[in-house]
């Protein structure tokens, strides 16, 4: 009998683990709020800021590991031909890297190498 027991909440603490919540293209709408992960290199690969000499002219900084952390505010949603890319912003609304005000996020690839969380 202990042992019927014993399987049985087993058998339901692993439903219950494989049940958390999972970020996926189609739970992200227009206003949800996510967090920026770390850079998967020196740069963010997904996340699609322009040409650190670009942000450099702006006035901005190149310290891409100050963004960790960051929470983020989805402004837009497209999806063509299988790829979702997402518009953001900081929630708290103040500029990427000190020159930026929005930026694209390539979605898919962006969650799974961990850059958006």
């Amino acid at each position: 009998m202990k042992n019927l027991v014993f399987i049985a909440f087993l058998s339901i603490v692993t439903m219950n683990a494989q049940d958390s919540e999972v970020l996926s293209t189609d739970t992200i709408g227009v206003g949800d709020v996510i967090t920026l992960g770390a850079p998967s290199g020196q740069s963010y690969q997904h996340i699609l800021f322009p040409p650190t000499n670009f942000i450099i002219k702006k006035g901005g900084t190149t310290n891409f590991k100050q963004l960790q952390g960051i929470k983020v505010v989805v402004t837009d949603k497209e999806v063509k031909k299988g790829k979702t890319n997402i518009t953001i912003k900081r929630k708290d609304g103040k500029k990427f890297l000190n020159s930026i005000a929005v930026v694209k996020v390539n979605l898919e690839a962006a969650t799974e190498t961990k850059e958006i969380l």
